[in-house]
C-alpha cells in the first residue's frame, strides 16, 4: 500500500520561513514526479512546484525565488523550503507523487498540512 506522509507546516509571521517534507512508502515503488500543490481558503487546489526524475523542475511564478523544491531519490522524499512567506501563501499544502507499482500507476496525495502566514 502506497502512502505519502507529510510533516512541517504551521503558523508563521509574514517574511518568515517554513519547511515541508513528504515521504513515500510502500513496496516496489517507481516514482516519477513528486511535488506540492496547495488549496487556499475558498480556492481550488493549485500547483506550486514539481520535480521529475532528472531534476527538472516546474514552479509557479507566484512563489518563484521564494520556494525551493528538493528531492532525495534514495529515500523517496520531497521537501519544500518556503522563504519570505506572504499571507497569500496561507493554504493547505498537499504532497503529490506519480507512482507506479506492480499493480499499476497513478497520482497519490498526502493528507495535507496547514500553512498559515499572519500579517
Amino acid at each position: 500500500q502506497v502512502q505519502l506522509v507529510e510533516s512541517g507546516g504551521g503558523l508563521v509571521q509574514a517574511g518568515g520561513s517554513l519547511r515541508l517534507s513528504c515521504a513515500a512508502s510502500g513496496s516496489g515503488l517507481s516514482i516519477n514526479t513528486m511535488g506540492w500543490y496547495r488549496q487556499g481558503p475558498g480556492k481550488q487546489r493549485e500547483l506550486v512546484t514539481l520535480m521529475g526524475t532528472g531534476g527538472r523542475t516546474t514552479i509557479v511564478d507566484s512563489v518563484k525565488g521564494r520556494f525551493t523544491i528538493s528531492r532525495d531519490y534514495a529515500k523517496n522524499t520531497v521537501s519544500l523550503q518556503m522563504n519570505s512567506l506572504k499571507p497569500e501563501d496561507t493554504a493547505v499544502y498537499y504532497c503529490s507523487a506519480d507512482i507506479t507499482t506492480r499493480t499499476g500507476g497513478r497520482l497519490y496525495w498526502g493528507q495535507g498540512t496547514q500553512v498559515t502566514v499572519s500579517s
